[in-house]
């Protein structure tokens, strides 16, 4: 979900119980509502996987459900062969009688993404469900979260057998907790899921952490001093148990500078550093595709960090205002001194990127994927890989992903018209294969649809 004014969001706020849930804002961002419409009747649902005509060692592109799907997230158990997706969907069947929709949609995998469950939720409610992420632990527990409208905002649960029962969801934000209401989280955990760290934004930035398996929650963390608006993209937490974010900072109507950030926590979430490693000029605007705004194709990075302690920060960034954004990648191993930039990205010219997801499956094993238009800009999208085996001091060639030609009306040969929701998500698991997943639509307003692929 994206951005509005802050004037807007305030008054928002103000008539908060006399305005719809599926239409409400509070603060920050646009929030994406539904068209009503989906490409039900016209996408191609394939229940079988196949092999890709374009990536190597990938499977070809396949789409969750012809229903209005966007914001997927993905996670694999670190011990088996259990993968989970979740998406946010906007049209079919609600939940239950007094369940709106977009709602929170799960499934789960039994064979390593070969074959895919039944579609369940994770949280009945009578609240609009949004921005899920999840991440499993060593011992196959499932850790989520979710934005339940922007009040009571978000709220955490687990599940400790596949995904078939889910803990009664705590509550993290308003209540006569701080801040009073809050947006898109980011979750990470450690590798054990006793420590659990949720950052997100309600105007500032903010961390609440648990320590106890998230059984229970700390007071939330404020992470900055300025007035701008921060947006949580990636994160991860290192052998030595220091916690890093990735992040991005911008003015609260979007004009100007953006500032791409790292927030470090060295005692467990008590306090923050926020570290700045570049700034992007004012991002490029998208009113060629209908209900886009400015803002919406500006910085979101990703971060990894390997068993080794190196990290790997990957981010869209412009160099003039108004500009086109490549995809740059530094390495730290403290999170405070980062190398020089380095393009992993099509351009320069006419292409536009975004979207950048990181993984790591191993020391100096790093992986990127993001999204771009260089097969015809400015509504022609992709999604792509590249891989790192030395730290990423060099990378592999780039491989097209969304490799289907049809499937959905929204696809053609040269690719999709549009990235559909603010980020994509990738896992990799212990056999070093990986998964992606991420939204292709029509238009920012869409409809669209979830996609997804597997491989080496």
């Amino acid at each position: 979900m994206k951005f509005v004014s802050r004037l807007f969001c305030f008054l928002i706020l103000l008539s908060h119980v006399f305005v719809s849930p599926s239409h409400s804002n509070i603060d920050g961002e646009k929030k994406k509502t539904s068209t009503g419409k989906s490409y039900l009747y016209s996408t191609r649902i394939e229940r079988v996987e196949r092999p890709s005509a374009a990536a190597k060692e990938f499977a070809a592109e396949r789409v969750w459900s012809g229903h209005d799907d966007w914001e997927p997230a993905i996670a694999v158990d670190p011990t088996s062969s259990y993968v989970y997706q979740m998406t946010t969907r906007y049209t079919g069947k609600r939940p239950c009688a007094i369940c709106r929709l977009p709602a929170i949609v799960f499934r789960s995998s039994a064979d390593g993404g070969a074959t895919w469950g039944p579609d369940t939720w994770i949280a009945l409610t009578h609240e609009s469900q949004n921005d899920p992420q999840i991440a499993v632990s060593n011992d196959g527990t499932i850790y989520a979260v979710l934005l339940n409208d922007y009040v009571p905002g978000i709220k955490f649960t687990k599940s400790s057998d596949h995904g078939v029962t889910w803990t009664e969801p705590i509550r993290l934000t308003g209540g006569g907790r701080k801040p009073a209401f809050s947006d898109k989280p980011f979750l990470i955990i450690s590798p054990n899921g006793q420590d659990v760290y949720i950052a997100f934004n309600a105007i500032n930035s903010w961390v609440v952490a648990s320590h106890d398996f998230g059984r229970t929650f700390l007071p939330a963390v404020k992470t900055n001093n300025d007035n701008r608006y921060w947006f949580h993209s990636g994160g991860g937490v290192a052998a030595n148990g220091d916690v890093y974010f990735a992040a991005a900072d911008y003015t609260q109507n979007f004009e100007g500078d953006v500032h791409i950030d790292v927030l470090k926590s060295t005692d467990k979430g008590k306090t923050w550093a926020t570290i700045r490693v570049d700034t992007s000029k004012e991002t490029p605007a998208c009113e060629w595709s209908d209900g886009c705004y400015l803002g919406f194709l500006g910085p979101a990075p990703g971060l990894a960090i390997d068993p080794t302690g190196k990290i790997l920060f990957a981010y869209n960034a412009g160099n003039v205002p108004n500009g086109n954004e490549r995809i740059y990648v530094r390495t730290s191993i403290n999170g405070v001194n980062w190398s020089a930039r380095q393009s992993i990205s099509a351009g320069p010219g006419s292409v536009n990127s975004g979207f950048p997801a990181v993984q790591t499956a191993g020391a100096d094993d790093f992986r990127v994927v993001w999204q771009d238009n260089r097969n015809g800009p400015p509504n022609i999208w992709n999604t792509w890989y590249r891989k790192s085996t030395n730290g990423g001091h060099s990378w592999g060639p780039p491989v097209r992903l969304s490799d289907q030609s049809s499937g959905a009306p929204y696809k053609n040969a040269d690719g999709y018209y549009f990235p559909y929701g603010d980020y994509l998500e990738f896992a990799v698991d212990r056999n070093k294969k990986n998964y992606v997943i991420w939204g292709e639509g029509s238009s920012y307003d869409g409809p669209g649809g979830t996609w997804f692929t597997r491989g080496k």
